[in-house]
């Protein structure tokens, strides 16, 4: 599974805990419980990433561990102009993105 790859790379953890999984950046940051079961079809879950870096770095971790890619690093000024992304699927079909936005002029 991409997640704790992809996670790292944004400055996040993923820890697996008895019957889910945690997403979190550390204490006070809040955090995203998944419970183990049947996949979630058509889940799109997104990170902040710190930078364009961050998003790169996030992107290519993921594809390194196994998720497919859904999107490559760039800007999307469909969403805004300050919109840099990166999409990838896990083997469940899940889609995660890294996203930095950048300051609007």
């Amino acid at each position: 599974m991409p997640w704790a790859a992809a996670a790292a790379a944004v400055g996040a953890a993923l820890d697996e805990l008895p019957g889910r999984l945690r997403l979190w950046r550390g204490p006070g940051s809040g955090s995203l419980h998944a419970v183990r079961g049947t996949p979630t079809r058509g889940l799109h879950l997104a990170l902040t990433a710190t930078d364009r870096a961050a998003v790169d770095r996030f992107h290519a971790a993921a594809i390194a561990a196994g998720a497919a890619d859904d999107g490559a690093p760039g800007v999307r000024p469909a969403y805004h102009p300050g919109y840099y992304g990166a999409f990838v699927r896990d083997p469940d079909g899940t889609s995660l993105e890294a996203v930095h936005h950048a300051p609007r002029a």
